[in-house]
């Protein structure tokens, strides 16, 4: 279940909350069922703006992250993009 605060929206887990399990950046991990992308790094408490998405060997482009629905057995690789040089 997802819960919006202020501005601000996380994730509530429940006892009732149906876990899958994913492949995040090469290493297996159980997340809620139903999420999104954009919900999956909600729960992951990932800031959107500097990261790229690979889901299955696919490129998701950030405008569909939010109708991209996670699922089990998917291989996601969230890639951090990080500023530098001269």
């Amino acid at each position: 279940m997802i819960a919006a605060t202020g501005s601000q929206t996380r994730l509530m887990e429940t006892s009732e909350t149906k876990l899958i399990q994913i492949v995040l950046n090469g290493r297996p991990r159980d997340v809620p069922e139903g999420l999104a992308l954009d919900a999956l790094l909600t729960f992951l408490e990932v800031k959107p703006d500097r990261v790229a998405i690979e889901r299955n060997r696919a490129l998701v482009r950030k405008p569909d992250w939010p109708a991209t629905q996670v699922e089990a057995g998917d291989q996601l690789e969230i890639v951090w993009f990080v500023g530098g040089g001269r």
